[in-house]
């Protein structure tokens, strides 16, 4: 029971982290990367839809992002999302794609960029101190119950203790890679 226990508190932890992970990615640096348009939606004949599954989104170049719409009648609606969207950038249509080009982040924006991925960072680690309080209360339940033996227990909160560290510092990591990406001109 208690190794259940460690393990689902991992599993959350790491889901956590990734997580983390994926919603660093949405923030714009200086270079080109499809992965910001991973949260856009667009109107796709009343459905609201992710962009990336309305159009091929490829890197020509390093600060450009080339979007083909897989419809042409749906290039006004993309372009409208992207253009509304909190990015920052402004995509040019063509008739046949849209061509973002990513513009140089100043440095005052490079430090905002900063402050909000450390403020998504600290949103996984809370989450994971919120695994691991949930971990703790059922390891207390086991005991109180007894089910299980108070060294046991103890043993147990240890090894939960270890591994909350271990994925707390690799959100840290996490930030930190997106930190020096941002700061990078």
């Amino acid at each position: 029971m208690i190794d259940d226990i460690l393990l689902e508190a991992e599993e959350r932890m790491a889901a956590s982290v990734e997580h983390t992970r994926e919603d660093l990615t949405t923030i714009r640096t200086g270079r080109a990367n499809p992965s910001m348009f991973n949260g856009l939606v667009a109107e796709y004949y009343g459905a609201p839809t992710p962009i990336t599954q309305m159009a091929t989104v490829s890197v020509p170049e390093p600060r450009m992002l080339l979007i083909k719409p897989y419809e042409q009648s749906m290039i006004g609606e993309i372009e409208n999302a992207i253009r509304n969207s909190d990015l920052g950038v402004n995509p040019t249509n063509d008739g046949q794609v849209l061509r973002v080009t990513i513009p140089q982040l100043t440095e005052e924006r490079r430090k905002d960029m900063v402050k909000l991925a450390r403020s998504k960072g600290e949103d996984g680690k809370i989450a994971i101190r919120n695994v691991r309080r949930k971990a703790m209360e059922q390891l207390k339940k086991l005991q109180k119950d007894g089910e299980s033996g108070e060294d046991e227990v103890k043993a147990a909160e240890a090894e939960m203790e270890k591994v909350t560290g271990k994925y707390v510092d690799s959100i840290d990591d996490v930030v930190g890679n997106k930190e020096s990406e941002l700061m990078e001109v």
